[in-house]
């Protein structure tokens, strides 16, 4: 009905569906402790503790075949394409779904760390410094801290489930789709 009230307007690309990620109590809020050490976004590797993010292979054809894949402890073992694979995480309250592959070095970004973007004392945002060169993005506009690339950043709606408690809540995200 959307495209009868406005002909002159493409309909949504495919593979632009939402998709749930889990329930929130599946994400760790992700930030600095009071070691002022910024923690890596997965979490320490190998020590047993629980992973703070989850990354899927999501077709850009079909959403629904969506797969969650497990994250190695180092990049040196993923084997697989980073292509069409979204991560999800929380970081200090807040949840970011972006591409897995760093766009200046197609590294791994589940091996990056989050940090807050300040001016002067005050947090104006978030990013993410990928190990590999030390590049890092914004996590709400995608923005490089140098050169003209962009990180894709996905949509996220939390969203509320019957039968689960008020403070549980779905993470649902999907492609940005393309403004036409």
């Amino acid at each position: 009905m959307d495209i009868l009230l406005r002909p002159f307007r493409a309909p949504p690309r495919t593979g632009t569906d939402w998709f749930l990620a889990g329930v929130t109590s599946s994400f760790p809020d992700i930030g600095p402790d009071d070691s002022q050490v910024q923690p890596q976004l997965c979490g320490p590797h190998g020590s047993g503790a629980q992973p703070g993010c989850k990354v899927f292979h999501v077709p850009k054809t079909d959403t629904s075949q969506r797969t969650e894949l497990a994250i190695p402890a180092h990049a040196d073992d993923i084997t697989q394409d980073l292509t069409d694979q979204v991560l999800v995480f929380q970081y200090r309250g807040r949840f970011h779904a972006i591409d897995h592959q760093c766009p200046h070095s197609s590294f791994p970004l589940s091996q990056g760390t989050p940090f807050d973007i300040e001016d002067f004392g005050v947090v104006l945002s978030a990013g993410l410094t990928c190990p590999k060169h030390n590049w890092s993005f914004d996590l709400f506009s995608g923005r490089a801290d140098r050169g003209n690339y962009r990180l894709r950043v996905w949509e996220v709606q939390l969203r509320e489930s019957k039968g689960m408690p008020a403070s549980e809540k779905e993470v649902w995200v999907r492609r940005r789709p393309r403004m036409g």
